[in-house]
């Protein structure tokens, strides 16, 4: 009987470019969603906070973050240094256009419509955003990994 034995694949050290994925709306299309639209001109914070807590994965929270930005923003005029790093986390996530530079423009010149984009893309991949992490991890919109219950060893006499 002859054996046959499967070839392993071989890891060559060459990183495989994966391409990059459209954003699924414009950065102008605040008004696709006017409840956020409006929630964004008026209170930034609480956009930011809501998608910040997603951006996370839950390890950080909704009002902390909301806060975070309110403050730098009154003491320092300069939240769109803060929210910028959430874009560039975000894209990265999800393998989305751009860079940092644009993420550090979009974010200077149009805070709002930025937020309102991320905003509007979290709920274009499934995600309640006000319930925050934890709600859409309960309602069964994210997939968490699990660490297996742990091994006992066998029963010895």
């Amino acid at each position: 009987m002859a054996s046959y034995a499967q070839e392993k694949p071989v890891a060559t050290g060459v990183p495989v470019e994966v391409p990059m994925v459209p954003w699924s709306t414009g950065l102008c299309g605040c008004f696709d969603d006017c409840s956020n639209c409006c929630m964004t001109c008026w209170c930034p914070c609480i956009t930011f906070g809501q998608t910040s807590e997603i951006i996370d994965r839950g390890s950080s929270s909704c009002g902390t973050n909301g806060a975070l930005y309110a403050l730098i923003g009154v003491l320092t005029g300069c939240s769109w240094i803060f929210s910028c790093t959430y874009r560039t986390k975000f894209r990265q996530l999800y393998n989305l256009e751009g860079s940092g530079c644009t993420d550090c423009l979009t974010h200077f010149c149009c805070t709002s419509c930025a937020l309102c984009q991320e905003y509007r893309e979290l709920k274009n991949k499934g995600f309640d955003v006000p319930l925050g992490w934890q709600g859409n991890v309960a309602r069964g919109t994210v997939d968490v990994v699990t660490a297996p219950p742990p091994a006992y060893g066998a029963m010895n006499r």
